[in-house]
C-alpha cells in the first residue's frame, strides 16, 4: 500500500504483491512562481513489501520557476529475528529526463548515507549534481537494499523553493598529469570514499592523507555518483595526480571505474542475470577508464562479485586491512593465472587499495606501486593494465623483482622472460621495509620457495633458481610472521607475476 497526505492534487495507489511493478504515490506541485508562498511541502508515505524490486521511483511534478528541490526521508526499522535482514533504504534523484538505464536523468545518489539532500542550479548536497532545475516530472529513486519480513514503511518530505535560479557553475577538473620522475615506480590508492558518498572526509582531507602516505596518485571512487569530480581540482597538484572515477555499486558486486573522463557517470541498476554489465564496462572504457572488480569475495550484502572477469582490466585482490576474504581473493586470482598459462590466453593483473572511508581508516594501506613512463592518467593506467606493479601495505615497503637467463635475458614484474623450457633462470627479490617478514615464491605449481624471516632491519635479498619447465610464472609474497598454526601470515606485499618461457 502506498498513501500520502489528503491534499489537493494528490493520489494514492495500491500495490498488490511484491512481484508487481511498483508505482508509488506522487507529489504534485502546481502553484509555481505565482504563489504567494516561497516554498511548498508535500509528504508521501508508503510501504514496500519484502521482495520489492531493487529500485522504485516516486514521481514529483516540478513546476516552472522552481529554484531548489529538497528531500528528506525516514523509514521504520522493526525488530527481526537473528540472522534475518532488517530494513535498509537507499535514496537518490533523477530529473525530468527520466530514469532510463544509462540515460541522462541522473542527479544524485546518497545511498543510505544521508537522510536529506537538496539540489539547486549553483549547489547541491555532496553526492548530488547541481544544475538548472527544469519543469517536469522528476523522480526520487528508492533502493530497498534489504526489507524486513514485516515490510518497509517510509515517509518522504519534499520541499520546493520558488524564485530565480542562480547561474550554474562551469566545472573545473584536476589536470590529467602531475610532475613526475619520468619512468619510475609510482605509488597510488585507487579506492577512496569522500563525503560525496558514504565517506566522511572531504577531497582536501583525503589528498592531505594521500600525501602523508607517500602516494603519487589516487582515484576518486564514490559509490554510484560522479558528483565529486569538480571538487578535486584544488586537491591535486604537481605532487599528486588525481584520477576521477566511481565505485559502481550493484546488488551483485562492486567494480571500480578507474580514471574515467571528467564528469562520466556509470549506471549501476542491474544484476548479473540482466546481462547488462558488458554494456557499462564498455562505457567505462569508452570514457578512458579501467574496469576493476573490487573486493570480489567480500561478505557484505551485495558485495560478492557475480559478473565474472571477462571484462576486467585488473582485479582488486587486497582491500583494506588484510582479512580472510582477501586471502580467498588472492588464491582465486592465482587460480586464474594458472588457467591463463594452461590455456595460452591473456592474464588479469592484481592490485590493492585501501577503500578508506573515515577516521581511523588509513589512506594508502595497501597501495599499488606502478612502473609507469610518467605521472599521468594514461601512463599509470597503462602500467596497471600491463601488470607492471606490486602491492605494499605502506610506503615503507619497497620491492625489486626480476628474472634473468644465462645470456643477459631479463624481465621484470608483469613481463616475460622468453627462454627455452630447460634454460636456467635466476629469480631475484630485493626487499626493504619488511622486518621479520617471510618471502614466498609462488608459481603455477604452488609455493616452491619459502625463505627465513627477514632481519629486523626489514631489508634482504633472495635468489632462487628454476627453469620455465618447472615454473610457467613466478610471483613473490611477503608475509608477516604467523601467530600460530599452519596458515600463512597476513600479507605485507605481493607482486604481479613474471612469466617464464616462450608462450
Amino acid at each position: 500500500m502506498c498513501d500520502d497526505d489528503a491534499r489537493p492534487g494528490r493520489r494514492s495507489l495500491i500495490v498488490t504483491g511484491a512481484a508487481a511493478a511498483l508505482t508509488l504515490g506522487s507529489a504534485t506541485f502546481a502553484r509555481g512562481a505565482d504563489t504567494m508562498h516561497r516554498t511548498e511541502t508535500r509528504t508521501v508515505r508508503g510501504t514496500l513489501p519484502a521482495g520489492s524490486p531493487d529500485f522504485v521511483y516516486v514521481p514529483v511534478d516540478v513546476p516552472e520557476h522552481t529554484r531548489e528541490i529538497k528531500v528528506s526521508y525516514t523509514y521504520d526499522r522493526p525488530a527481526v529475528p537473528a540472522g534475518t535482514p532488517g530494513n535498509a533504504l537507499d535514496i537518490g534523484l533523477f530529473d525530468e529526463r527520466g530514469t532510463e538505464l544509462g540515460g541522462k536523468g541522473f542527479r544524485g545518489w546518497s545511498g543510505g548515507a544521508r537522510t536529506e539532500f537538496f539540489v539547486r542550479a549553483d549547489d547541491a548536497t555532496p553526492g548530488y549534481v547541481p544544475g538548472t532545475i527544469h519543469a517536469g516530472t522528476w523522480r526520487i529513486a528508492l533502493g530497498p537494499y534489504t526489507v524486513a519480513p514485516q515490510g518497509l514503511s517510509y515517509e518522504l518530505t519534499i520541499t520546493l523553493t520558488y524564485g530565480e535560479q542562480a547561474a550554474a557553475p562551469d566545472p573545473v577538473y584536476p589536470p590529467q598529469r602531475a610532475k613526475g620522475r619520468g619512468r619510475a615506480w609510482y605509488r597510488g590508492d585507487c579506492h577512496l570514499h569522500s563525503w560525496h558518498s558514504d565517506g566522511r572526509r572531504t577531497p582536501a582531507e583525503i589528498a592531505a592523507l594521500a600525501r602523508a602516505a607517500g602516494l603519487d596518485f589516487i582515484n576518486s571512487s564514490d559509490h554510484n555518483t560522479h558528483s565529486s569530480h569538480p571538487h578535486w581540482a584544488d586537491a591535486a597538484g604537481d605532487d599528486l595526480l588525481v584520477m576521477l572515477g566511481e565505485e559502481i555499486t550493484t546488488r551483485n558486486g562492486h567494480v571500480l571505474a578507474l580514471g574515467t573522463d571528467p564528469g562520466t557517470f556509470v549506471d549501476w541498476r542491474y544484476r548479473a542475470r540482466d546481462n547488462r554489465f558488458g554494456r557499462f564496462a564498455r562505457r567505462v572504457r569508452e570514457s578512458g577508464g579501467l574496469v576493476v572488480p573490487a573486493h570480489p569475495h567480500a561478505t557484505c550484502v551485495g558485495c560478492n562479485w557475480k559478473f565474472g572477469f571477462g571484462e576486467a582490466d585488473a582485479i582488486e585482490v587486497w582491500n583494506g586491512p588484510y582479512t580472510p576474504d582477501d586471502e580467498v581473493a588472492l588464491a582465486d586470482w592465482d587460480g586464474m593465472l594458472v588457467a591463463s598459462v594452461r590455456d595460452g590466453r591473456g592474464w588479469i593483473p592484481a592490485m590493492g587499495n585501501s577503500d578508506a572511508h573515515r577516521d581511523p581508516d588509513p589512506v594508502g594501506s595497501p597501495q599499488t606501486v606502478v612502473l609507469a613512463d610518467d605521472l599521468s592518467r594514461e601512463a599509470i593506467q597503462e602500467g596497471i593494465r600491463a601488470g607492471r606493479s606490486y602491492v605494499a601495505e605502506s610506503r615503507k615497503v619497497s620491492l625489486a623483482f626480476t628474472a634473468s637467463g644465462g645470456r643477459g635475458e631479463h624481465a621484470g614484474i608483469g613481463g616475460r622472460l622468453a627462454v627455452s623450457p630447460d634454460t636456467p633462470v635466476t629469480v631475484r627479490l630485493e626487499v626493504s621495509g619488511a622486518p621479520r617478514c617471510t618471502v614466498r615464491l609462488v608459481t603455477d605449481q604452488g609455493v616452491l620457495f619459502t625463505g627465513d624471516p627477514l632481519p629486523v632491519t626489514g631489508s634482504g635479498v633472495v635468489e632462487w633458481r628454476t627453469t620455465p619447465a618447472n615454473a610457467a610464472y613466478v610471483r613473490a609474497e611477503l608475509r608477516h610472521e604467523t601467530a600460530a598454526g599452519p596458515l600463512p601470515g597476513a600479507l605485507a606485499a605481493f607482486t604481479n607475476p613474471i612469466f617464464l618461457g616462450h608462450r
